[in-house]
Formats: structure tokens, C-alpha cells, sequence
């Protein structure tokens, strides 16, 4: 996970990101008639699909519009994004990379923003919170924790960082959020720290969970259990799919399986259809292998099954 440490780090926050599905990931799941249903999905993928940037980082280090461009062309409306530094999002001031996204018609929701554990100090927490209130977005999320850092005891000294980062975020209408892997779910201490610390001390109404299901699967958990469990509580979701079953927890940085959405073994219909228990008002769809070299064609994947397999 170098490269994503690397990429998210910045002296007191960076940012990173996955995929978004908008107004109708939020509808109420009622059936409809065949044809109309068939508009609806129609709808959905061509106006409310999004994308976690990290998954073509790559590609969006060597050009940005025409990656972008790319994204556009392939249906993706919504955009998460994953480079922030020193108030500026791939290098950009916020309007300039702002005006890039919606010139092709897609929007920017979401951005992942890293705050270290030494702590981050007033001014740039307000600093970060002001440049993404700019650029317009609705979401910030925490979305790694550096090894030498997952601890009880430094797990709970961010967390209560965590909760002064949200109430700035708050007070310029910026919901901040927490993206997991699976290393939250090993027990430690007597303990497992995703229960245990993380949904009990952070404050429910500053910092919402990013449910990356593929991490939280292959620690052997259930998204759906997670969510009767703490409804409401899972405002973003993370999709990217899994090659090989899990037969045991696993809480390793191993993530070779990873595949597009609908091309692997977690059922994301049976995931979507839970939205509401979840509280989801946006899912993301990520691949952190950037397509196992084919970052577009493993998106152009992705949308296609969601529309085919997995909206209807």
C-alpha cells in the first residue's frame, strides 16, 4: 500500500477517493413496470454513476482531461476525488480542476482527505475545509491509517482529531467520513477496533462510514449485518468486487483478487438493496489495481454490470 500512503500524504492532510451513484441510489427500491423500469436503470447510468479517481491515478498523473474525458464518455457522471494538497486538487486551484469535471458534464461529490496521526493544527484543518467547500463538495473522508499507527491508543487519539476535523467540515456543509480496510477489524488488545472504538467514539453526526464492503468482506464480515447493526450509520459505500472467496478473516494487505463490479463473488444487488438500512446516499466503486493495468476497460466493466446486473 506505498503508493496509496504516498499519494494521500500531505504535511497535515491529502486526499484520495471511488464511485458514486446519486438520486437514484437513494430512491425508495419500489418494483416497476418492466419498460419503466428499464428507463430508470437507463437513467441511473447515465446520470448518476460516479467514480473513485484513484482507481486511474495513473492515467490522471500523465493527463487529466483527457482521462476525465475518458470517464465522461463511458457514462460516469460523478466524480470522488483523490489528490488534494495545500488547498489545491490535482495541482489545481479548486475552480480550475472544478470547471475541467463539470465542462464534461460530471460533478465532484466526494474527496478523500488523510489527517496524520500527529494531529492537525486549526488553520489547516480550515484551510482543507475551505478549499473543498469551493470545489462544492457534499463528503471528506479519513481513508487510511499508517501501520505503525493501528493501536488502541492512537486509534483513539485520531478519532478525537477525527471529530474536531468534522465539526469544521461541518460548519462550511461538509459531511466528514471514515473509508476502512480490513486491518480495523483484527482483534487487538481484547478488542476489535471497528466496533469496539471506532463506531463508539466517533460522533455519529460529524463523521459518517465509508463501508468499503470488499476490505470489510475480506475481514469476514457482513456488510448486511453491519448495517442492522448500526443503521444509518453508512451514508458512502465503497464497491469493488472479489476474484476468490474468503475462507477465513484475512487482515493482510493482500488485494491481487481484486475485479470489476458484478465480475466477482459479492453480491452488491443484494448490498444495494439494503440501501436504506444503510442510510447510503452515495456507493463508490474502486479499484485499487487500477484494472490490473486496464483501468478504463475495468470501468467500462463496472458500469456495464451495473446497469445489466446489478440497478435493476
Amino acid at each position: 500500500m506505498k503508493n496509496r500512503r504516498d499519494f494521500i500524504r500531505i504535511s497535515a492532510a491529502g486526499t484520495i477517493g471511488t464511485m458514486v451513484l446519486g438520486a437514484y441510489a437513494c430512491g425508495s427500491g419500489a418494483k416497476k413496470p418492466a419498460g419503466e423500469a428499464a428507463e430508470v436503470v437507463k437513467a441511473a447510468a447515465g446520470m448518476g454513476v460516479g467514480l473513485q479517481l484513484y482507481t486511474i491515478r495513473d492515467a490522471m498523473a500523465a493527463d487529466i482531461p483527457g482521462s476525465l474525458k475518458k470517464v465522461s464518455d463511458l457514462g460516469y457522471k460523478y466524480l470522488e476525488m483523490a489528490s488534494y494538497a495545500d488547498g489545491n486538487f490535482y495541482g489545481m486551484a479548486p475552480k480550475e480542476f472544478q470547471k475541467i469535471v463539470e465542462d464534461l458534464g460530471m460533478k465532484i461529490v466526494s474527496s478523500h482527505t488523510s489527517v496524520e496521526a500527529e494531529g492537525i493544527t486549526t488553520a489547516s484543518a480550515q484551510k482543507m475545509a475551505d478549499a473543498h467547500a469551493e470545489i462544492g463538495v457534499e463528503f471528506c473522508v479519513q481513508p487510511w491509517i499508517e501501520e505503525k499507527d493501528r493501536n488502541i491508543e492512537t486509534y483513539k487519539r485520531m478519532i478525537a482529531e477525527w471529530n474536531k476535523v468534522g465539526e469544521i467540515m461541518k460548519n462550511v456543509g461538509i459531511q466528514f467520513g471514515y473509508h476502512n480496510h480490513n486491518f480495523e477489524f483484527l482483534p487487538t488488545d481484547g478488542m476489535v477496533p471497528y466496533y469496539d472504538i471506532f463506531m463508539k467514539e466517533m460522533d455519529a453526526d460529524l463523521i459518517t462510514m465509508e463501508l468499503d464492503c470488499y476490505w470489510a468482506t475480506k475481514a469476514g464480515q457482513d456488510p448486511m449485518e453491519m448495517f442492522n447493526k448500526y443503521p444509518g450509520r453508512f451514508q458512502l459505500l465503497h464497491f469493488k468486487d472479489m476474484a476468490a472467496a474468503v475462507t477465513e478473516p484475512f487482515y493482510t494487505v493482500d488485494k491481487d483478487d481484486i475485479t470489476s463490479v458484478g465480475a466477482g463473488l459479492i453480491d452488491y444487488k443484494r448490498i444495494y438493496n439494503a440501501r436504506e438500512t444503510a442510510g447510503m446516499k452515495y456507493f463508490f466503486v474502486e479499484d485499487d489495481n487500477q484494472g490490473n493495468g486496464q483501468p478504463f476497460e475495468g470501468i467500462k466493466i463496472s458500469i456495464d454490470n451495473l446497469k445489466s446486473k446489478i440497478l435493476v
